[in-house]
């Protein structure tokens, strides 16, 4: 649902939040709006420090006063724009899309057109499910910008809530697979490690013990390409944000071309993350049958295979 109308949020500063900016504090207690979003509102005098306009910069006090009012969000406009999309499977409820890299699955601030969505109401002449709203209509999951592979979209109301029902309970299979850095010491295993915000970095998920929901990733070695990297597949028990990237840099193995959990000095020549969702099954919400589909490896990991030693 859009939001329709103004919202004031109401803090307190407890000692622990002495002498930080003002900025940085609503930023740390209002998660869902960037910490720029926030200083835009500062500059506009939506943020009142003990009943007056406050600086991004300003520095609080113990039991200070901060009142923050956020705006109704503008209703926008996604339209409808022909793309090229790789189909893998199609019919009256769903739509299984093999996404490339680079692309977004749905419209978000800074980006509204080129997504995944804009193409799907064109192909699908906008009979998507209306669940999500306007900006996400018949996303039930997603995959990152830079990650390939198996996704599937909701044309009915109906198959939406069957699907979101079989990802809550685990039972949608997701297999991927990728190249991470370093050798095993075991041929396979499961990191059953919880992923939350990182509270260093609000832009970066991270494993976290106290204030993260459970995640579980099944991973085993399919080659060992050379002294450096390793193929593997990774089989989702549950769908965390960056799940096998937080998971896989937590062990030590840290997914070649990922610019945010990887090596500050990894290649950069990879456009993102090599992580490919190849294998997607569920159960049909009209028919109640199984079905699965797998998306090929693309030909930049084809290619990274080849160079480090393995030809497919």
């Amino acid at each position: 649902m859009e939001q329709k109308k103004e919202q004031q949020y109401y803090y307190t500063v407890t000692a622990e939040m002495e002498d930080s900016r003002l900025d940085k504090f609503l930023a740390g207690e209002l998660r869902e709006h960037s910490r720029s979003y926030i200083q835009k509102l500062i500059k506009e005098g939506k943020v009142l420090l003990n009943g007056k306009t406050g600086k991004a910069s300003s520095r609080l006090h113990g039991e200070d006063s901060v009142v923050l009012t956020v705006p109704p969000l503008k209703e926008l406009e996604v339209l409808p724009e022909k793309m090229d999309l790789d189909i893998l499977y199609e019919d009256n409820s769903v739509i299984v899309i093999n996404k490339p890299k680079d692309m977004v699955v749905h419209p978000c601030p800074g980006r509204y057109s080129g997504t995944l969505v804009n193409g799907l109401l064109d192909h699908c002449r906008e009979q998507l499910s209306g669940i999500n709203g306007v900006l996400r209509p018949g996303i039930v999951h997603r995959i990152d910008k830079d990650t390939t592979g198996a996704l599937v979209v909701c044309k009915t109301d109906g198959a939406h809530r069957s699907l979101a029902e079989q990802l809550k309970v685990h039972s949608i299979t997701r297999r991927y697979e990728a190249i991470v850095y370093h050798n095993f010491s075991q041929e396979e295993g499961t990191v059953d490690a919880p992923i939350g915000r990182s509270p260093r970095d609000r832009k970066k998920m991270a494993v976290e013990p106290k204030n993260g929901k459970r995640a579980v990733t099944h991973y085993r070695v399919l080659n060992h390409l050379n002294r450096r990297y390793n193929h593997i597949e990774c089989r989702l028990e549950t769908g965390r944000t960056h799940q096998i990237r937080v998971h896989m840099a937590s062990i030590g193995h840290p997914l070649l071309g990922d610019e945010i959990y990887g090596p500050k000095h990894g290649r950069r020549d990879l456009e993102g993350q090599c992580l490919h969702a190849r294998i997607l099954g569920f159960v049909h919400p009209d028919t109640g049958k199984y079905m699965e589909f797998e998306a090929p490896l693309p030909e930049y990991f084809t290619k990274l295979l080849d160079v480090y030693g393995e030809g497919r």
